[in-house]
C-alpha cells in the first residue's frame, strides 16, 4: 500500500475529501500496475462521483499540464512516487445537486 508516500501539491479540499483521495488512489495503485493509468482515473473519479456527487474529472499520469476550472472547494492535485494526480470537479446543476448532497453544498455557502 501506498498510503503516506502522497505529497499534495495544492489543494482546497477540505481534510476528509482529502483524505478519500489518497486513500482511493492507494487502493487503485494495489488493483492496478502503475502504467494503467486510464483505470486509475476511472476508479478515481467513479467512486469521487458516487460519494460526492456528479461532475469529478480526474487525470493521472507522469507527464501532463493543466489549466482546469473548478468549483471552489472541490481541487487536489498529489503526486504519488513519479504519478500525479488531478483531481477536480466541475460545476453541475446546482439546484439538483443541492437536494442530493446538502451537507457539501453548505460548506460552500
Amino acid at each position: 500500500m501506498l498510503e503516506g508516500k502522497a505529497v499534495v501539491g495544492e489543494t482546497d479540499m477540505l481534510q476528509a475529501m482529502q483524505e478519500d483521495a489518497l486513500h482511493l488512489a492507494a487502493k487503485a495503485l494495489d488493483v492496478f500496475d502503475v502504467n494503467e493509468t486510464t483505470n486509475i482515473a476511472h476508479l478515481i473519479k467513479k467512486d469521487f462521483d458516487e460519494a460526492y456527487g456528479h461532475g469529478w474529472q480526474c487525470i493521472v499520469g507522469t507527464d501532463f499540464g493543466s489549466f482546469v476550472t473548478h468549483r471552489q472547494g472541490f481541487f487536489i492535485y498529489f503526486c504519488v512516487g513519479s504519478l500525479a494526480f488531478l483531481l477536480f470537479r466541475v460545476a453541475v446543476n446546482s439546484e439538483a445537486d443541492a437536494i442530493l448532497h446538502p451537507a457539501i453544498e453548505a460548506v460552500n455557502t
